[in-house]
């Protein structure tokens, strides 16, 4: 007699299914937590149902043995497709796998007759640094034309470029950045109006761990003729500026005996007159001619944000935020004026401080900690207070920066732009999905950058999220900071770079210091 085929054993799967459903609506319902760690149970809920959906396919479905087989071939059929039509290409500030055809091809490379470019006003409106002429973020003296529709950006040159997380710094006709070649981490200067290599220095270092990436990290800095730039590994170079000969040259972290951020250092070097200040377990300054240590301060855990000069309380400070700790000190003997603990939760610490006023000092991180605004004081004595004014969960700023316009506060939220108000930190909108992109103040105009590579104007609006206008500027993932030199918008990636000519209403006349 023939045996009764059973029934198939649908509930489990059905069970399986729910508590998915039910797993995915805790984690994004719910406001606990910060959005990589919702990508990342996300990620972990997917891989368990599909493990569990296998489990009763093979085991508790009682489908016919041909059935099943054919389903399990159909899923080894789907996953040999996609690896060979897709290849890994890292992941997103979200910690978001990124995955690219295997035939996109590599960028190409663009150049405008070099005839049809102008070099006026290059030399009274340099970037030679992180962030621009003031590392804040702010450029000057350059009114941008908003309608994109009838005046676009104009495509100087675009071209292939070494990996790395580096900006450029921009003084006249050479644009620096620093890029990864093979075994090799190179600082390469470009002619700005045509994307031509002027000169290149190599050093034997190679940093990459997913999801960082691979490449240096920290944008040059050009004072005088000459380059200081800081490669992944905390090698610190002393280029000439026309000719990019090595000068000196040390590696910051092992001279100090500190431990390297396990993500690669990131830290730009700030020069201030004869020195040059990096973070190496804490502020160290350098002799900017000779490469000799001036000054150690107060030693802790570096972080990824770069030295600012600012003035507090009537007094000039460098400060530095270090991992759990903000410290600033005096900019010539390198003595501790205050120090502050930051968060007690474990948080990468990469986006600059910025300052409200002459006593308010501004510090945000993203991985669901948020921003605290300091009141810095002075006591009859003489020592420096730091207390908290507010803190808010409503600006996280993960390795972004800051903005602060007309009384506002403006930038990437955990990769959505928001506006805040520093009077109490509530928000006054958040709006546009832009990813962990950057952020320039351009006169009375955002420019943003975002993750996905356009390039977004914003209003400095405090009352509405406003988009003037758009381009796409780059492809793939971008976190590099861009540099606005005059009219030209220079913009890389892990990939490639580009130049682009923006529509310009009005530049002012700006005599270099």
């Amino acid at each position: 007699m023939a045996q009764t085929q059973k029934p198939i054993r649908w509930w489990p799967l059905f069970v399986i299914l729910s508590l998915a459903v039910l797993g995915m609506m805790v984690i994004w319902i719910l406001e606990a937590g910060h959005r990589q760690d919702k990508v990342l149970w996300t990620t972990m809920v997917v891989i368990l149902t599909t493990l569990l959906g296998t489990l009763w396919l093979l085991g508790f479905s009682r489908l016919r043995w041909r059935i099943r087989l054919f389903a399990v071939a159909i899923v080894l059929l789907c996953v040999f497709l996609s690896a060979s039509l897709f290849q890994f290409k890292g992941f997103s500030g979200d910690l978001t796998p990124i995955f690219e055809w295997r035939w996109q091809g590599q960028p190409t490379t663009f150049r405008q007759d070099s005839s049809s470019t102008s070099n006026t006003e290059m030399s009274a409106m340099d970037s030679p640094q992180f962030l621009g002429q003031h590392r804040n973020g702010v450029v000057s003296g350059i009114e941008l034309n908003l309608d994109w529709d009838t005046h676009p950006p104009k495509l100087v040159w675009r071209q292939p470029i070494g990996a790395g997380w580096s900006g450029f710094a921009v003084v006249g006709n050479s644009a620096i950045t620093q890029e990864q070649e093979g075994a090799w981490e190179k600082v390469v200067c470009y002619e700005l109006h045509t994307g031509e290599i002027k000169w290149s220095h190599q050093d034997s270092a190679r940093y990459n761990t997913p999801p960082a990436g691979l490449g240096p990290r920290a944008t040059p800095t050009i004072s005088g003729n000459r380059v200081y730039t800081v490669g992944s590994t905390g090698i610190l170079n002393c280029l000439d500026f026309e000719t990019g000969e090595p000068l000196w040259t040390t590696n910051i972290f092992e001279e100090n005996q500190a431990e390297m951020p396990p993500w690669g250092v990131s830290i730009s070097p700030l020069v201030l007159g004869e020195l040059v200040i990096v973070s190496a377990g804490g502020a160290v300054a350098y002799h900017s001619e000779t490469g000799e240590i001036v000054w150690t301060g107060y030693r802790a855990k570096s972080g990824y944000s770069s030295p600012l000069l600012t003035t507090l309380v009537g007094t000039e400070q460098i400060v530095l935020f270090n991992q759990g700790l903000i410290t600033a000190h005096e900019p010539l003997s390198g003595q501790l004026l205050w120090k502050q603990p930051w968060s007690p939760i474990r948080a990468e610490c990469v986006a600059q401080p910025v300052p409200l006023a002459d006593d308010k000092l501004l510090v945000s991180t993203g991985y669901g900690v948020g921003a605290k605004l300091y009141h810095i004081s002075r006591n009859p004595a003489g020592e420096f207070n730091v207390s908290v004014l507010w803190e808010t969960i409503y600006l996280k700023a993960k390795f972004t920066n800051i903005v602060y316009y007309k009384g506002y506060l403006y930038g990437l939220d955990d990769g959505i732009f928001a506006c805040i108000n520093p009077a109490d930190g509530t928000r006054q909108w958040k709006r546009g999905r832009y990813g962990h992109g950057q952020t320039l103040l351009v006169s009375d105009v955002l420019l943003v950058l975002t993750e996905s590579g356009e390039v977004v104007l914003v209003a400095p609006d405090p009352e509405n999220h406003i988009e003037h206008a758009r381009f796409a500027a780059l492809k793939g993932r971008t976190w590099n900071t861009p540099a606005l030199a005059g009219r030209y918008l220079l913009v890389r990636n892990d990939r490639e770079a580009a130049c682009y000519e923006l529509p310009v209403i009005h530049t002012k006349s700006i005599t270099p210091d």
